[in-house]
């Protein structure tokens, strides 16, 4: 989401008579979009301040601007240190500055309903907000007769979508009006939820001849208690199960996955359930994040129990999981 987002604050730059510089030295604009999924990515800006400081000292008249996923206390942090900070909104009838020729995102939805409790997206993109699908269409078709070749819907989750302007079009009805444009594309998406990834949604990926055969579906653990505790409404077994149908409907489909090591009070024993899930299912990719404390989440209040050292070990069991195991 934050890629097309930039590609489209790009274009309404552009507009106002902005051009690209080479280098942030050679700016005299340097617009920050941020996100705030993991702590480390909020790090990272705040890394970037020292440097703009400098850029500052050389030349005065720079302004810097940040926007993107910003929770209101780390808005008034970085309001110091910023001339402007935008607020995050849905970009989606600006038209995207791409900067791939043949990748092209068209997110369909922003925000979430959903409430996992390691989460800040409902706090910095709010309630889950729609696109009304004959926009995405258009869209889509402008891009096709551009050349583009690979399409990516985009939203925090995409299986939630229903068209606000006709409710009877949800994300299953959306894909097989996209595979019905002509021209020669796939199509890929990112991210839906388990949860709620319907037999029939499956049944419509078999069918989709423009599918790019890719799915990444967040797993996040193993273990129901800490799939509990991250409040994602399935089971490790739920999950496995649905894996399976999808392989029988798509015996050739490359999965990934998300997975979150270290969540807060997470022992040994329920960290083994989820590396031998992980070796059942034989991802093809996987991304593997250690859990890292976040401020205006439900899981702020508890206590980040795990050391550093022994995420990183959990971590590396993983990677090597897949590496010997993966499909």
């Amino acid at each position: 989401m934050n890629k097309a987002d930039s590609e489209r604050i790009a274009a309404i730059l552009e507009k106002k008579g902005c051009k690209p510089a080479k280098t942030a030295r050679e700016a005299d604009l340097v617009l920050i979009n941020m996100c705030s999924v993991r702590q480390s990515a909020v790090d990272r800006v705040y890394g970037k301040i020292n440097n703009l400081k400098k850029l500052k000292e050389k030349k005065p008249k720079l302004k810097t601007i940040l926007t993107g996923c910003i929770l209101k206390k780390d808005k008034k942090k970085f309001a110091m240190f910023f001339n402007e900070i935008w607020d995050n909104k849905n970009y989606f009838k600006e038209k995207p500055k791409c900067q791939n020729k043949s990748i092209a995102f068209v997110p369909i939805s922003n925000g979430c309903n959903n409430a996992c409790t390691y989460c800040v997206v409902p706090y910095t993109r709010g309630a889950l907000n729609c696109r009304d699908h004959q926009e995405i269409l258009k869209e889509v078709k402008s891009f096709i007769k551009k050349g583009f070749k690979e399409i990516w819907l985009l939203g925090q989750n995409v299986n939630d979508y229903h068209s606000p302007k006709n409710k009877s079009i949800d994300f299953t009805k959306l894909l097989k009006l996209v595979n019905d444009i002509p021209g020669n594309f796939r199509i890929l998406f990112t991210s839906p939820h388990p949860k709620n990834f319907s037999d029939g949604l499956i049944d419509i990926l078999a069918k989709c001849e423009k599918f790019g055969n890719y799915l990444n579906l967040p797993m996040q653990s193993g273990n129901n208690q800490i799939l509990k505790r991250m409040k994602r409404n399935y089971t490790a077994r739920e999950y496995k199960k649905l894996i399976e149908k999808i392989r029988r409907k798509m015996p050739e489909i490359k999965l990934s996955t998300d997975i979150i090591v270290g969540f807060p009070k997470e022992t040994k024993k329920q960290f083994q359930d989820t590396a031998k899930l992980f070796k059942e299912i034989k991802f093809s990719w996987a991304y593997i994040s250690k859990y890292s404390s976040r401020p205006g989440t439900a899981a702020f209040k508890l206590e980040d129990d795990i050391p550093l050292s022994e995420k990183k070990k959990r971590e590396t069991i993983l990677r090597e999981i897949l590496k010997k195991h993966g499909k």
